[in-house]
């Protein structure tokens, strides 16, 4: 079966496992050549690796019910995206705010600000430059569409 195939079906059985929980969502699925299933769920307050096992032991059953490996010959793996990973879900900058974000929009420049604001349209980042007396901050309003990549900043 094709990739993008499975890839459907996948989204349909996490579907129905996460209709009950609404506060988990799918950020990503991947298929390794070697049958290496990799789910990406994440949460609005986060998910615990507890909740990542209990998906993944509903999964695996209907998985080998459904017969979509040949000869059950499939891993499942079911974790959180990593915070080094790309936000790619709106509910994800979401529950990011706050955070410092480094965002490469369309044409390449590249803005570094704090994460304050999030509509269903756009972000609104708070970027500071300059330092000390001659810091100066202002809003940057940066639509969806013209974001390629954006990941969370680790401060310590």
């Amino acid at each position: 079966m094709a990739n993008e195939i499975v890839i459907e079906e996948l989204k349909k059985i996490l579907a129905e496992i996460l209709a009950e929980e609404t506060e988990y969502f799918l950020v990503g699925i991947k298929i390794k050549p070697t049958n290496n299933i990799k789910i990406y769920i994440d949460g609005d307050y986060g998910i615990t690796i507890e909740k990542c096992i209990k998906i993944n032991r509903k999964m695996y059953p209907i998985l080998e019910e459904q017969k979509l490996f040949p000869a059950d010959d499939f891993s499942l793996e079911v974790s959180s995206p990593g915070i080094d990973t790309p936000l790619v879900l709106q509910r994800q900058f979401v529950k990011n705010k706050g955070r410092l974000l480094e965002v490469v929009l369309l044409d390449e420049t590249e803005k570094l600000g704090k994460l304050i604001e999030v509509t269903d349209a756009d972000i609104t980042l708070e970027i500071t430059t300059g330092k000390g007396k001659k810091a100066v901050t202002t809003q940057e309003v940066i639509p969806f569409e013209n974001i390629k990549k954006a990941t969370i900043q680790i401060q310590f």
